[in-house]
């Protein structure tokens, strides 16, 4: 059984979801892929989403380098971890930007639906220049540290 998601629409992937229906989506699809490509800092400094209470483990694929350069790898590195398109794949950032263009380009490569998590895993800042107001753990969704 796969859940069904009501995706905002977008250009050139399946839509944005908010993080809870993204955990919804992992949820209910038993072939549901979570996809964190933010950078190994980010994920040594902040954490990561934790999905094991689903059986599922989330894949750590760099969309840009600590340098902001593209990482031309991206494409193999997920076929690597065996992310193919046989079920929904979800692609979450710090903000839900940097996710947007690998949704896309995951999308033209046929890894299809591909989704991008609204608000990221920590949520765009706030006045006070603090993450605090949405996000994947500002919802509350189980975080873990980051182990190599």
């Amino acid at each position: 059984m796969t859940a069904t998601v009501q995706a905002r629409p977008a250009e050139g992937y399946a839509g944005d979801i908010t993080p809870q229906q993204a955990w919804d989506l992992l949820a209910g699809s038993p072939d549901a892929v979570l996809v964190d490509v933010r950078t190994e800092g980010e994920w040594r400094l902040i954490g990561v989403p934790d999905v094991a209470e689903l059986g599922k483990q989330v894949v750590l694929t760099q969309w840009v380098t600590a340098d902001g350069r593209p990482n031309p790898g991206f494409l193999t590195e997920l076929a690597a971890a065996g992310v193919a398109g046989d079920g929904p794949v979800v692609f979450l950032c710090r903000s839900g930007q940097r996710s947007i263009g690998a949704a896309r380009l995951a999308t033209s490569a046929g890894i299809a639906p591909s989704y991008n998590v609204l608000e990221g895993f920590e949520g765009a800042p706030g006045l006070d220049g603090l993450r605090t107001r949405e996000g994947w753990k500002v919802a509350g969704l189980p975080t873990t540290e980051y182990r190599p």
